[in-house]
């Protein structure tokens, strides 16, 4: 078997306080593994500039001068991580035997892709890091985040729990999740339904190494309920049970007054009626809006315009060139 091609894919957004760091750490790791002969040695480090405010684009312009592992795509405005990581794992996926995505903020454990490339060797098509333990988080964010979990594989949805962007994919397995074409994307989801052979590596999490997170409390309830309402129909028929148990509710209440208003005890009853008008009202709010989220979702979905634009491509351009050098030689 020849020595795989593998490009590891980092998602930027305003990444100018660790993007140094996050190079060096990446290069080295790449260094180690084309020393071992794991990797091939057109191996490359592709950052993924997603319309970033600051200087990661001067950056990693800097990097790729100074680094030939290193490369870089900057798109015309800021489309979100998932959609950024999707445009890293699509340019990637042209040159590559296998990708790996990692956030620019050092949290995930480096050393572990040694792990990801052995699992690789071995067979495996799709390889996920997993946390082995949420004991650096905040109580709050732990149990919300199992309860996340929790939630969404009683829904149906199967997703890896504690597991983020932090994977292994193999060309094939890579191809497959390519040909999901939603404009809503939770990768989280949909890397699983591809298939083929997985397995899981542990690591400890890291705090980050600098500057803030991206993902603060608003973004990630977001990214959460996108996650749910793209792979189940679940929080409608949740409305739908709520509003028969409404109905069977209000059903009883009559009953109740027709029998006091038949055995004469009827009493004024202002605050039950205001009660009772609130209550299903916002019973009826809550069910339009959840409506209204899938409806928008389907907005989205049928205009199908494109996901993102590329206003730079340090990656495909420099291959294009090698390659028609090496042509021309031969």
């Amino acid at each position: 078997m020849n020595k795989p091609v593998l490009t590891i894919v980092v998602p930027c957004f305003n990444e100018e306080e660790v993007l140094a760091e996050t190079s060096a750490q990446l290069s080295s790791v790449l260094l180690e593994l084309m020393e071992e002969l794991l990797i091939s040695l057109d191996s490359k480090i592709l950052f993924v500039d997603d319309g970033s405010r600051d200087r990661t684009w001067e950056l990693i312009e800097v990097e790729n001068e100074r680094n030939p592992n290193i490369r870089g795509l900057k798109l015309a405005r800021n489309v979100g991580h998932q959609n950024a990581l999707l445009a890293g794992l699509e340019t990637a996926a042209k040159h590559s035997d296998c990708v790996i995505s990692i956030d620019a903020d050092l949290q995930d454990d480096i050393t572990v892709i040694h792990q990801f490339i052995e699992k690789f060797w071995e067979g495996q098509d799709i390889v996920y890091g997993v946390r082995d333990s949420r004991e650096t988080d905040t109580y709050f964010k732990r149990t919300t985040a199992l309860g996340f979990y929790r939630m969404m594989e009683r829904i149906g949805i199967k997703l890896v729990p504690n597991h983020a962007d932090f994977r292994l994919m193999s060309k094939r397995a890579l191809d497959e999740l390519l040909k999901y074409k939603e404009t809503n994307l939770f990768l989280r989801g949909l890397v699983p339904l591809v298939g083929f052979k997985s397995t899981k590596v542990y690591y400890d999490r890291k705090e980050r190494f600098a500057g803030e997170s991206k993902y603060p409390l608003k973004k990630m309830l977001a990214f959460a309920f996108d996650g749910m309402t793209s792979f189940s129909v679940a929080p409608i028929r949740f409305v739908t049970f709520i509003g028969f148990l409404a109905v069977l509710i209000s059903a009883i209440a009559a009953g109740y007054a027709i029998t006091q208003e038949l055995l004469g005890h009827t009493e004024s009853g202002w605050t039950s009626l205001i009660i009772s008008i609130w209550f299903v009202g916002g019973l009826q709010m809550l069910g339009i809006g959840i409506i209204g989220e899938y409806i928008g979702k389907i907005y989205h979905e049928v205009k199908r315009r494109p996901r993102y634009a590329v206003e730079k491509d340090l990656y495909t351009n420099i291959l294009e060139v090698k390659q028609q050098s090496e042509a021309v030689i031969n």
